[in-house]
């Protein structure tokens, strides 16, 4: 279906190290289907690599209310979390 295949192509865009469309198209996929919990975490992760821990936390949260069982998901809210304090921390 669509969403799928906006996150499929939202995914070869994040190994192309094409940030902003790939979370454009992740966002599409998300549009076309509110309940599939898979974009929402690729979001998140290229949100999170990009250095924008809130907006990624929130992909991550939204990925574990969908889908509690997303062990992938609990694992990178909490590096996020971490990371987030890590540079609160040394204030930037």
């Amino acid at each position: 279906d669509l969403a799928t295949a906006l996150n499929d192509r939202g995914q070869v865009r994040y190994l192309r190290v094409e940030f902003a469309a790939a979370v454009r198209d992740f966002t599409a996929a998300i549009e076309c289907q509110p309940g599939f919990e898979v974009p929402y975490y690729n979001r998140g992760l290229v949100r999170y690599r990009l250095g924008d821990f809130d907006e990624a936390m929130k992909d991550f949260r939204k990925v574990l209310e969908l889908n509690p069982q997303f062990e992938d998901a609990a694992l990178s809210l909490k590096q996020a979390v971490l990371d987030k304090e890590e540079k609160q921390k040394r204030g930037y």
